[in-house]
């Protein structure tokens, strides 16, 4: 627990503020003893006995001198005490290839993480290399080291997942939380509906807008995952207040975008949390469990807020917002460690350069970030997605699809109100409980994918390893088919001369099948593109956001202009355009990756 506290934000607050007197590290404590492959390097550095080198101006890269056939490889080292004054020399060298030297997603990194599976129970000690100009890395202990996320176990690893599951959950809940609220909004203002509805609308565009900034910031080794997290969920939480309280409609939407903005680092950054913890076998079922709680949020805001807004008035929706969130983050302030490996590296090395007085150790990251400016990130984390989506077919067909889907899942938000109280006479708070059906959807949808990925695709990633990527969409070639059958049964069956339930069917067909799409898409997105993953997310994000942002805009006139029959089958329609391009993705996705310079073959 106390490694906890001391990776988490309030430990790393309480260090700061004693200059490191309290919950210290091993390399702070009095007779720490530096492993002994450290000491031999350090001795013997200036010597042609050195195990390895590896230049600076390989980005990444960890090469080793005198392996060139494995310029991934790390260096293990066992040693027996020779005198030789006082030097320890290397008499055996064993390569130990490392997770941090391949990109994600790849057929490298996943061969590299099934040997470190066998290794870590071994507690095999792991030699740094040396640069070409006398560097020394400082990289993980042992196979086993404590401190690499990969080797935490699996309550810790659970635990902290589940804590992003609730982040992501307070954020998103706090999206369609207000919608109960928006007759009141009318009301007290004296806005038009559409209006009314701007404040989620904002929300929406601006928790898309966020992970442009926020997921390369967190990317930058001395910054880190954790802090982002602190930072922009503690403003999330104060933004909570006054946006209760505001007196006008302008500072209303000021306020309900800001926190969008500041609460999407959940989305920008929740997925590469889950990736520094777990390994390619086992992330699928992670990212599961994170996007469920991404999915569920919004549907369950209006069943939060209906009957409090009955009771309370509409300003009770948004003080609920602070009450979801504001415990979420104490925990997170309290318990969620850092996770980013070359933040964890880089602070390790400056602990040990502290303890030897010796300038050459430092991280990876140290050296990458020397030639790495912030805003030279960030600019590229804003031209890089929309440079990709425009010159490359897939990733266009990908960013749309999902935006198309993922917008006709919040013009549910509109259309209910405009089905349930007036056909079935429901109340508000009996139309926040209908919204549940989503959550009833997203549940199905995560059984059917983690039996998919239990029974069929991990075995044969095992028996076979990656297959071609476009193995991914099989899933989805079959879920293709039901957004417009969900969508058409939900327009031809919302009347009041048929039972409720049968609309509600529409609606679950809908949500559990577009949840199947959305994971088979984000799968194949950073195995055909690794290097630009991060980007390409962030770009999705967007796109999906914007358009969520604008079907909220537009769903109520369109149904109202074109009644909720011919409005829905309207987009039933525009959906079937996707089993098409998720067809052609799937057949000539190969032939697109080989004429794109930014794909991986």
């Amino acid at each position: 627990m106390s490694d906890l506290i001391r990776e988490a934000p309030i430990g790393q607050l309480l260090r700061f503020l004693t200059k490191n007197k309290v919950l210290k590290y091993p390399e702070e404590i009095p007779g720490f003893q530096l492993p002994e492959s450290y000491k031999t390097i350090l001795n013997a550095a200036d010597s042609k006995n050195i195990a390895s080198s590896r230049s600076d101006s390989e980005q990444g890269e960890k090469s080793a001198k005198g392996v060139e056939d494995f310029p991934e490889l790390q260096h293990r080292v066992t040693t027996r005490s020779i005198r030789s004054g006082d030097i320890e020399a290397p008499t055996a060298l064993t390569h130990i290839r490392t997770r941090e030297g391949t990109k994600p997603y790849t057929e490298e990194r996943l061969e590299i993480e099934a040997e470190l599976q066998v290794e870590r129970t071994k507690s095999l000690a792991i030699a740094p290399q040396t640069t070409s100009d006398g560097n020394i890395l400082v990289d993980w202990y042992t196979t086993d080291d404590a401190a690499n996320p990969q080797n935490w176990s699996n309550g810790k690893r659970g635990f902290v997942a589940m804590l992003i599951c609730a982040y992501t959950f307070a954020v998103y809940t706090g999206s369609a939380i207000y919608t109960s609220g928006e007759a009141g909004v009318i009301k007290e203002f004296g806005v038009s509906p559409t209006d009314a509805s701007l404040p989620l609308s904002l929300y929406v565009l601006a928790y898309g807008l966020g992970p442009l900034i926020f997921a390369p910031l967190s990317e930058i080794p001395v910054v880190g995952r954790s802090p982002v997290y602190a930072v922009t969920m503690f403003i999330f939480v104060i933004l909570s207040i006054p946006t209760a309280l505001v007196q006008n409609f302008a500072g209303l939407l000021v306020l309900r975008f800001l926190q969008g903005f500041f609460g999407s680092p959940c989305l920008a950054n929740g997925g590469a949390t889950m990736q520094d913890m777990y390994s390619l076998i086992k992330l699928p079922y992670a990212l599961t469990l994170w996007v469920s709680a991404a999915y569920c949020g919004p549907s369950l805001g209006p069943l939060l807020s209906g009957f409090a807004v009955m009771a309370k008035g509409w300003r009770w929706s948004l003080w609920e917002i602070l009450w979801v969130a504001g415990p979420v983050f104490v925990l997170m302030f309290l318990l969620v460690p850092e996770t980013s490996t070359p933040n964890i590296l880089l602070r390790r090395a400056k602990r040990l350069r502290a303890l030897t007085g010796d300038s050459r150790l430092r991280s990876q990251s140290e050296i990458d970030q020397r030639n790495i400016k912030p805003s030279k990130v960030i600019i590229s984390a804003l031209i890089k997605p929309l440079e990709i989506t425009i010159k490359d077919p897939a990733m266009a067909f990908v960013n749309l699809y999902t935006a198309l889907v993922y917008g006709i899942y919040y013009s549910f938000f509109e259309v209910f109100p405009l089905v349930y109280p007036p056909f079935y006479h429901f109340t508000l708070g009996t139309v926040g409980v209908l919204f549940s059906c989503i959550l009833v959807a997203c549940a199905l949808g995560a059984l059917a994918y983690i039996a998919y990925l239990y029974f069929y695709l991990v075995p044969d990633i095992l028996a076979h390893g990656l297959r071609a990527q476009e193995h991914r969409l099989v899933p989805a070639l079959v879920a293709s088919f039901l957004p417009p059958a969900g969508l058409f049964i939900f327009a031809w069956t919302a009347r009041p001369d048929l039972p409720w339930i049968a609309s509600v069917i529409g609606i679950v067909v809908y949500g559990g099948s577009s949840f199947i799409i959305f994971q088979c898409v984000f799968v194949y997105v950073p195995l055909s593109y690794p290097q630009y993953a991060a980007s390409l997310f962030a770009a999705n994000d967007l796109f999906r956001s914007a358009l969520a942002c604008g079907s909220i805009l537009f769903a109520r006139p369109l149904f109202v202009n074109l009644g909720v029959d011919r409005g829905v089958s309207l987009l039933a329609g525009l959906s079937i355009v996707g089993i098409f391009g998720m067809f052609t993705l799937y057949y000539k996705g190969a032939s697109l990756r080989a004429r794109s310079k930014f794909a991986m073959s």
